[in-house]
C-alpha cells in the first residue's frame, strides 16, 4: 500500500522533471543550431529556412501539445509494468516525433500540399533527439523501478 501510494506521488514528479530536461534540451539545441545556421556552418540540412520552422514550432510546445503523447507513453508503460529502458527511449522520441504532426493537424483543410505538411528534417531530428533524453530521464528516476 505504501509502495503504491509512493509510486502515485514520484511518478508525476519524474514526468515534470523529464519534461524540463526535455525543454531544456529543445531549447539549447535549437539555439545552437539556429545560430550555425545563421552563420553558414551547420549541416546542409541546417538550413535557415529550417530553423525559423522549429522555432515555429516552439509555440505548440508552449500550448501543452507535447504532454499528451508523452503522457500516453508513461501510463502504458506504468500499467503495463514495463521497466525496459528501451521502451522509453523509443518511446519518448516517437511522443516529440508526433508533437510536429499534431501541430499541423488542422491544416491539412486548407489546401496545403504535403510538402508543406511536413516538417523539415532538422525539426524531426531535434525533437526526436529531445524526445530520446525525456525517455530516459524518466526511465532514470522511475522507470526502471517496480
Amino acid at each position: 500500500m505504501l509502495s503504491t501510494l509512493g509510486r502515485l506521488i514520484w511518478v508525476p514528479i519524474a514526468f515534470v522533471l523529464s519534461g524540463v530536461a526535455t525543454a531544456f534540451f529543445l531549447f539549447y539545441i535549437a539555439q545552437e543550431r539556429f545560430f550555425q545556421a545563421a552563420a553558414g556552418k551547420g549541416p546542409d540540412s541546417a538550413t535557415l529556412l529550417g530553423m525559423f520552422e522549429l522555432f515555429r514550432e516552439g509555440r505548440v510546445l508552449m500550448s501543452g501539445m507535447m504532454i499528451v503523447p508523452a503522457l500516453a507513453v508513461i501510463i502504458i508503460g506504468e500499467v503495463a509494468r514495463v521497466r525496459s529502458v528501451l521502451y522509453y527511449l523509443v518511446g519518448g522520441g516517437l511522443a516529440l516525433v508526433a508533437v510536429p504532426m499534431l501541430a499541423r493537424y488542422g491544416q491539412v483543410g486548407t489546401g496545403a500540399s504535403i510538402s508543406t505538411l511536413i516538417p523539415p528534417t532538422l525539426v524531426w531530428q531535434v525533437f526526436a533527439t529531445a524526445g530520446f533524453l525525456g525517455g530516459w530521464v524518466y526511465w532514470f528516476l522511475a522507470g526502471r523501478n517496480s
